[in-house]
C-alpha cells in the first residue's frame, strides 16, 4: 500500500474573558469555600452577574498573579469553589477568573 498524506487545515479561535475581585477581608478557605461570580468584575469593570459556561476550554484562576492548579478550584456559572484546599488568603489580595472559549473551524 502507497504512503498517503493527508493535509488536514483546522483554525482555531479562542476567546478570553477575565473577572476580577479584591479581597475586602481575610478569606478562610477550606474544601467547599465558595466564592460568588457577583463579587467580581469583568473586563470592563461592570460587576459581573454570572461566569461564563465554558463547554470547549478552560479555566484559569490566579491568587496574587499566580495561577493555580487546576484540581484545587471548580468554577460554574454562579461560583468558584476551592477543593481540597485550606488557608487564609489575606485582604487586599487580587483574585482574577479567566474563561478560556475554543471554537474550531474548518
Amino acid at each position: 500500500m502507497a504512503l498517503s498524506i493527508i493535509n488536514i487545515h483546522v483554525n482555531v479561535n479562542a476567546t478570553s474573558t477575565r473577572f476580577f475581585d479584591v479581597l475586602a477581608a481575610n478569606l478562610t478557605v477550606a474544601d467547599g469555600t465558595t466564592i460568588l461570580a457577583t463579587a467580581f468584575l469583568d473586563d470592563s469593570g461592570n460587576a459581573a452577574t454570572t461566569f461564563p459556561v465554558v463547554a470547549n476550554g478552560y479555566y484559569n484562576f490566579y491568587i496574587n498573579g499566580v495561577l493555580q492548579e487546576g484540581d484545587s478550584f471548580t468554577i460554574s456559572a454562579t461560583e468558584l469553589t476551592f477543593n481540597g484546599v485550606t488557608g487564609t488568603i489575606t485582604a487586599g489580595t487580587p483574585l482574577v477568573v479567566e474563561a478560556v472559549e475554543l471554537v474550531t473551524q474548518t
